[in-house]
């Protein structure tokens, strides 16, 4: 009993202690949220002030950039209007200045139209008066106007032809004394420059032998050692009673060559037999080889060309052993390649591209033997199948003239292919072909209208044409001596150039009695 009463009493005395604590808990509350309220209207009152005081900061400040900018906009309105002022005023001068010309130009206007029609008047009465005068000049005169129309152009006519005739005469004089001096120094240095020496060849090599009894060697039983060479180098051996001499004769420098260093071999070596021929003539061949590629790359390097295809190269070689009239076509070759860069140097062009047309021009010569056609188109094909440039093509088709030189290039071959082979023993020609070319030269200079006759003289480098003096005048002998020139250069080939002289001759014959 006294238990249950003991937990009444703390019940009682815990919904009690509760109770208070509400109690206490909630005046603390009431007390804690007046002090909040209080504090937020003081925040909310600064608050409001300060924004009071940044309009009103705010609205100073637009203020004053307000009056600032109309201030800038007021004077700048100010010089826009006197700007324009000062326009309108210039304007109106210009008006009343334009409006004062243009009364002047009408009144000038209105003065020239009443000289115009002075001068029209002027002009009819000028033209009756002329017409009067023409009828009674024809009148006079007794010819019509068409008649001496025909007079006057006929007389012009005349003093034209004389007047050209003397002009060309002139220019023809002026052109030749500049040209030829200057074509004198530039050949002449490079003839001094590029002086070389040449060589003539024949058609036969001469072997040298210890003795007769090695002839028969040679020979072998029933000549089939002599067969065989024969046949394995294309040459012919002479074996006659000349003493210790064996001679190779061929068309083919190379093969004659070839026949002869295998010659040698083996009156060295003693053994002759067609086995032993077999191999020394491969061996010959070998070193004949070596030999043209050694002598091409000399040359290049004689004349400072390079980038040659090696092919080339060894083709330029095989001219070593070709001939033309006597002259060795590589040395040739080479003398041109010099010639021709002097002479591009002297006249301020390509130096290489002449020196490798120079040293290429000839380079059909090598493969004649072998190759049907001219040396020029097996040149050029030769040129074009190793990729050589145009105007390098183009050099060596026209170095004889076989097409037209167009370039600067084209002619400067020409002049250096011209100048060695022109050189006083550079070249052996027959008689035979000497005569013709002389008489070609004649025919081609009597073939015109009023020539008497044509001497070719100092051994085909001059020729001179007697003209008919009542057919020829003196004005026509300059234009006459011009057209045979032209001929010559279009029909005729020759080496250096040929002079012109036409002569016309008048005699005067009397008797005394």
């Amino acid at each position: 009993m006294e238990l249950w009463l003991a937990l009444v009493l703390i019940a009682v005395a815990l919904v009690g202690g509760a109770a208070v604590g509400i109690v206490i808990f909630k005046k603390s509350a009431e007390g804690h949220l007046g002090s909040a309220k209080d504090q937020a209207n003081r925040i909310l009152e600064d608050a409001i002030k300060s924004a009071e005081s940044a309009k009103k900061e705010a609205l100073i400040s637009a203020k004053e950039e307000i009056f600032q900018m109309k201030k800038e906009a007021d004077i700048d309105v100010k010089e826009r209007r006197r700007e324009v002022a000062h326009q309108e005023q210039r304007l109106a001068h210009k008006e009343e200045t334009v409006d004062a010309k243009i009364e002047g130009l009408e009144r000038k206007e209105a003065a020239l139209g009443q000289k115009y029609e002075e001068v029209e008047a002027l002009k009819e009465k000028t033209q009756i008066l002329l017409d009067q005068q023409f009828v009674k000049l024809q009148e006079i005169a007794g010819i019509t106007a068409e008649e001496a129309k025909a007079e006057l152009v006929s007389r012009l006519d005349e003093q034209l032809k004389h007047e050209t005739a003397l002009k060309i005469a002139e220019y023809e004089e002026q052109f030749k004394e500049d040209a030829d001096a200057k074509a004198k120094d530039i050949l002449s240095l490079a003839i001094q420059r590029c002086a070389a020496d040449h060589v003539s060849e024949v058609a036969i090599s001469v072997v040298q032998i210890p003795s007769d009894e090695m002839k028969g060697r040679i020979i072998g039983r029933e000549g089939r050692n002599i067969r065989t060479i024969e046949n394995l180098t294309g040459v012919e051996l002479i074996i006659d009673d000349t003493p210790d001499v064996i001679t190779v004769s061929g068309f083919d420098p190379i093969r004659r060559e070839t026949a002869r260093i295998a010659l040698e071999k083996l009156i060295s070596d003693g053994r002759i037999h067609p086995a032993r021929i077999e191999e020394m003539v491969e061996k010959a061949r070998k070193e004949v080889e070596a030999v043209t590629k050694q002598a091409g790359e000399r040359a290049v390097f004689e004349t400072g060309v390079h980038g040659l295809h090696p092919e080339e190269i060894r083709l330029l070689g095989r001219m070593k052993y070709r001939t033309s009239f006597g002259q060795n076509a590589l040395r040739h070759s080479v003398e041109v390649s010099l010639l021709a860069g002097v002479i591009a140097d002297e006249m301020g062009e390509d130096v290489t591209a002449a020196r490798r047309a120079g040293l290429l021009h000839d380079i059909g010569k090598s493969v004649t033997a072998e190759q049907e056609g001219s040396h020029i188109q097996l040149g050029v094909e030769i040129a074009n199948k190793y990729h050589e440039s145009k105007e390098i093509v183009h050099a060596i088709e026209a170095h004889h003239g076989d097409v037209d030189a167009v370039s600067v290039l084209d002619f400067i071959i020409q002049a250096a292919d011209a100048i060695s082979a022109a050189r006083p023993g550079a070249r052996r020609e027959d008689v035979e072909n000497y005569i013709k070319r002389l008489q070609k030269l004649e025919e081609v200079s009597s073939d015109f209208e009023g020539v008497d006759k044509a001497f070719a003289i100092q051994a085909g480098r001059e020729v001179r044409v007697m003209v008919k003096p009542e057919v020829i005048d003196d004005d026509k002998m300059t234009i006459l001596a011009h057209d045979i020139a032209a001929k010559i250069e279009g029909e005729l080939n020759y080496p250096g150039q040929i002079k012109v002289s036409v002569i016309r001759e008048n005699r005067a014959v009397d008797y005394a009695k």
